[in-house]
């Protein structure tokens, strides 16, 4: 079982940007500000929601505790668990997949020594697969805390870890050479006046 801190509060910064939340919705229905909360207490519990955490969230919201860890059971984006420092996800959806997202999870385990669901011992990543990160365009795409990571193949998801382990952070946005979403080598159609 892991070590549960006694007690949780929002520190100034994350208890202002709490009550912004909570002030969002009328007198009564304060309880739909529980995913927001939860975000903001997850990130600055490091990654995951201690029991403290989530009840001083149902608190704050006047909700019942069950209720809250409800959501944390329910949502795949709430932890429960300590994590890594960084969360990474490989897309394991059918675009990506048929772009080669299998062989990225395993560059992903190797170059992290942890298996998909687990940390690496090193405490710096958590790995996991995700369905649909909605970027198929830019398939195959790999998601670390915040950013997407597209067009990745498995040399460049080393490169990814190689890069946090060294606490750089990488430009978000396509590997390659591709603009945005735009067909990789560029346009194909419509490329001169008089087409």
């Amino acid at each position: 079982m892991t070590d549960q801190p006694a007690t949780f509060a929002f520190d100034a910064e994350n208890q202002a940007r709490a009550e912004k939340y909570i002030a969002k919705y009328p007198e009564g229905r304060q309880a739909s500000a529980v995913l927001p909360l939860l975000d903001i207490a997850q990130r600055q519990c490091g990654g995951w929601l201690p029991r403290a955490a989530m009840d001083h969230v149902a608190d704050m919201l006047d909700m019942a505790p069950i209720r809250v860890y409800e959501v944390v059971s329910f949502y795949e984006m709430y932890h429960d668990t300590p994590r890594g420092k960084h969360e990474l996800r490989v897309c394991t959806t059918t675009p990506c997949w048929l772009r080669g997202s299998a062989d990225i999870v395993s560059a992903c385990e190797d170059e992290m020594g942890c298996k998909v669901g687990e940390t690496s011992a090193d405490g710096m990543f958590s790995l996991g697969e995700f369905e649909c990160l909605g970027a198929c365009v830019n398939a195959p795409v790999v998601w670390i805390d915040d950013d997407y990571y597209e067009d990745v193949d498995p040399d460049g998801a080393r490169k990814l870890i190689q890069a946090f382990r060294k606490g750089e952070r990488p430009e978000p946005g396509p590997m390659t050479d591709r603009q945005k979403s735009a067909p990789a080598g560029g346009p194909t159609t419509l490329t001169g006046a008089g087409e």
